[in-house]
């Protein structure tokens, strides 16, 4: 539990601090997801490589945008953001993204579990903000848009005649 000391007007310290909990969880997520991305980045080969290449540096792009805010948000609402590589591996619950260099689909087909694994998270912190905290339940919102819209790219490489992917997936 973190310690703060104010937090913003009208916003109770416990609401405070349930936030930042939320929060922090999304901010670890979030750290990994663009290292993640970076990673398939480099180490992507194969048919559509130039296409997925390149679809991916916005979306990392994007997504530090997200930690940026996601950090931001948690500052101002009176906590520590702490981004760095020892607190991510610490308090991520996941493995770590286990491909390397390896053919555009299957990391197409991991890199769309992992989307769908965040976004899930995601729409749970959501929920838990949405009573205490809907400033950041709004910008939990916004990056959903983003994250579903990133997914949406990724699943259309994946997609068969008929629609469907060509993977399962648990969504």
């Amino acid at each position: 539990m973190q310690d703060v000391q104010y937090t913003v007007p009208g916003l109770g310290r416990e609401e405070s601090v349930d936030s930042i909990e939320a929060l922090d969880k999304r901010l670890v997520s979030l750290i990994d997801m663009a290292l993640t991305l970076k990673h398939i980045h480099w180490n992507v080969v194969g048919p559509n490589f130039i296409a997925v290449h390149e679809m991916l540096d916005p979306q990392a792009d994007g997504i530090r945008e997200m930690v940026d805010q996601t950090a931001e948000r948690i500052a101002a609402l009176g906590g520590t953001p702490i981004g760095t590589p020892g607190a991510v591996t610490e308090k991520r619950s996941w493995d770590d993204y286990k491909l390397g260099r390896a053919l555009v689909y299957d990391h197409l087909a991991e890199l769309d579990r992992v989307y769908t694994g965040v976004i899930a998270d995601h729409r749970a912190a959501r929920e838990e903000l949405a009573d205490i905290d809907p400033v950041s339940e709004d910008m939990i919102i916004e990056h959903l848009r983003l994250l579903e819209h990133y997914q949406w790219f990724v699943r259309a490489h994946l997609q068969n005649a008929s629609g469907g992917l060509e993977h399962r997936t648990t969504n």
